[in-house]
């Protein structure tokens, strides 16, 4: 690292530039703390001495392939080595055993041929080129040779390209442990195919990313005695449950929809459907289509992967019915009832939507209605019930939409893991997570929350690996080196997951019946007024702001308590289960009598907090 010691007049250095991060100079005064530089574009700037780095004046010209050969290890350096060999078209570069990809926007085909692949296969790490490819051999022939268990770590921005790293990591080890000539489906195979499936049901576009996951995924591959691919099992976190229902422009709801509304003319008059626009989960936003995604081929593309994963036509005929029927319920709106805080179908138009969704599901249609205007209460003495007002038939219309469709995802990833099997004899394993980057976006809700925690997690893996366990090496080796400062993030995992944290606090909310988005903000406010990670925005009494390793965000409180509520309203369980299609009826199962009568409250945050503190076994990192 670069420390202000290594400052005199007359030194090449870096300093931050509001346009381009930072700006090459030279220093032409230093006074007490403050320097004086000359930068590049002929602008004179005075900073703190804190704030400027040196400038490798040495360092090659086309970049280095390998960033811990860098004179000086800081954010500058690593930025322009990594824009220096971008120029050059070379996207790949090391830290050691870390391999940094910088997407490129484009297709790079011959990057990732099987030519290219042959040429990394048992190739020395180093050897060739920084490529995703080494990455994966490492981690194979560690397996093979050493016995060792390992996992693939792909992490990242959104839009950085970590679903097509992940798919690229997997073609690789099915190209390792795959069967040449073996008749049928083979396990490798319907791996890869999976991809395209979950991405239907679970991908869409954001305003950063037009293939965006909006789940986490962590897939673990078996082999056997041999290295061949024995089996392999899907772990699926976190779908975005909230955009079946919402979205907002550039953006789109999941592809399956699009894809549907875009199929071939029988089966869009089989499920009653019309062009997407006519759909408001899908007309919220202005963006239909996206250039580079053809919905109709991608939908006969989606059949054939479904096939290959052994999704049988008459499943893939229920799976399609089931998304027709979101859709409908989605144009079923409501109007004021004659009795107070009571609603009824709005209009003919409505009715028809009602009626289609009610076929599409083969559940009653009266009873459909039912379950979206009224409630009832279970008392000792009688059962009551409840009519709704229109804007609570909405939102009760909405929540049976995200159930729906959630069951429906689970479905297919429980489904692709039984096809493709496990092997139960399988010692030997790897691990490739393909996991949400870091967002910050104008509205940030609870899915954001929890999907920043988890790059939150990551970090701080990548932290206790790359620094604080390897300068702990060099101290007990007495290697003679200069210590590297980081950011440690415990401190914001503290704010978010220990007791008394943002997610207990919020839970605790969840339990109480007259909790509102403006206690729980308060008692945010309250609870975190001296913690430096918190901030509460002047003008605002529901958002608040956590300062997160990658930068600041600002996130509204307004729905954090019903996502957070793992709830399905029972007269929507007892409609769906009672359905005459035994597909739908599948998905929504009779709960015990037990768990149906409990009171006992799980909220979506401590599942999520859980499942980020779950070991994969010993699992080596890369």
């Amino acid at each position: 690292m670069g420390t202000p010691a290594n400052i005199i007049v007359g030194s090449h250095v870096w300093v931050e530039d509001p346009t381009l991060a930072w700006i090459d100079g030279e220093v032409l005064s230093i006074k007490n703390n403050e320097v004086h530089v000359q930068t590049s574009n002929g602008k004179k700037v005075t900073t703190d001495r804190s704030k400027v780095f040196p400038k490798d004046m040495e360092a090659p010209p086309g970049g280095v392939d390998d960033m811990t050969r860098l004179s000086y290890l800081h954010e500058p350096g690593v930025l322009q080595n990594l824009a220096t060999r971008y120029e050059l078209n070379e996207i790949y570069t090391y830290t050691g055993s870390i391999l940094i990809a910088v997407n490129p926007f484009q297709r790079l085909p011959h990057l990732y041929d099987t030519h290219m692949m042959e040429q990394y296969k048992g190739a020395d790490f180093g050897e060739l080129s920084p490529h995703v490819f080494a990455i994966a051999d490492v981690a194979y022939r560690e397996m093979i040779n050493e016995g060792k268990n390992n996992s693939i770590l792909v992490s990242g921005e959104s839009g950085a390209g970590k679903t097509e790293t992940t798919k690229m990591l997997m073609r690789y080890l099915a190209h390792l442990g795959g069967r040449s000539g073996v008749e049928g489906r083979t396990v490798e195979q319907q791996v890869l195919e999976s991809n395209p499936v979950l991405e239907a049901f679970g991908n869409a576009k954001t305003v950063r990313n037009n293939n965006s996951s909006r789940f986490g995924k962590f897939v673990e591959i078996q082999f056997d005695k041999t290295g061949r691919i024995s089996g392999a099992a899907i772990r699926t976190y976190l779908l975005e449950r909230s955009r079946v229902c919402q979205i907002n422009t550039p953006e789109r709801n999941y592809h399956c929809f699009y894809f549907l509304c875009a199929a071939p003319h029988e089966d869009t008059q089989r499920y009653k459907l019309a062009d997407a626009r006519s759909f408001h989960y899908l007309n919220q936003s202005s963006c239909i289509e996206v250039e580079g995604i053809n919905d109709a081929e991608e939908y006969l593309a989606t059949r054939r992967a479904m096939d290959i994963v052994g999704i049988n036509e008459e499943e893939q005929e229920a799976i399609f019915r089931v998304v027709a029927a979101v859709l409908h319920i989605g144009n079923i709106n409501f109007a004021k009832g004659k009795e107070v805080d009571s609603s009824v179908i709005q209009d003919d138009n409505s009715r028809f939507h009602l009626n289609t969704a009610s076929e599409l599901l083969e559940c009653d249609c009266n009873n459909l209605e039912k379950a979206l205007i009224t409630r009832e209460i279970v008392t000792p003495e009688e059962i009551i019930t409840r009519t709704l007002d229109p804007e609570s038939a909405l939102a009760s219309r909405d929540a049976l939409a995200k159930t729906i469709y959630s069951r429906l995802f689970d479905w297919i990833v429980e489904k692709i893991n039984v096809s493709i099997g496990q092997d139960p004899n399988s010692k030997q394993l790897i691990g490739v997570l393909d996991i949400y980057g870091f967002e910050s976006f104008k509205i940030n809700s609870f899915e954001q929350l929890c999907i920043n925690y988890t790059n939150e997690k990551l970090q701080q893996h990548f932290n206790q690996h790359v620094f604080k366990m390897e300068q702990e090496e060099y101290t007990r080796e007495e290697i003679n080196w200069s210590y590297i400062e980081f950011v440690d993030n415990q401190d914001v995992l503290d704010l978010i997951e220990k007791k008394g944290g943002l997610i207990a606090l919020l839970d605790e909310a969840c339990m109480f019946p007259r909790s509102t988005h403006e206690t729980f903000a308060q008692k945010l406010y309250t609870t975190f007024k001296n913690n430096k990670r918190f901030v509460k925005p002047k003008l605002s009494r529901t958002d608040f702001t956590v300062v997160h390793y990658a930068g600041d965000v600002t996130y509204q409180a307004d729905h954090f308590l019903d996502k957070n509520k793992d709830y399905v309203v029972a007269e929507h369980q007892d409609l769906l289960n009672a359905s005459s299609c035994p597909f739908v009826a599948s998905l929504f199962p009779t709960l015990p009598e037990e768990s149906s009568k409990s009171s006992k409250f799980s909220s979506i945050g401590s599942r999520f907090k859980a499942a980020t503190s779950v070991s994969h076994g010993d699992l080596e990192l890369y």
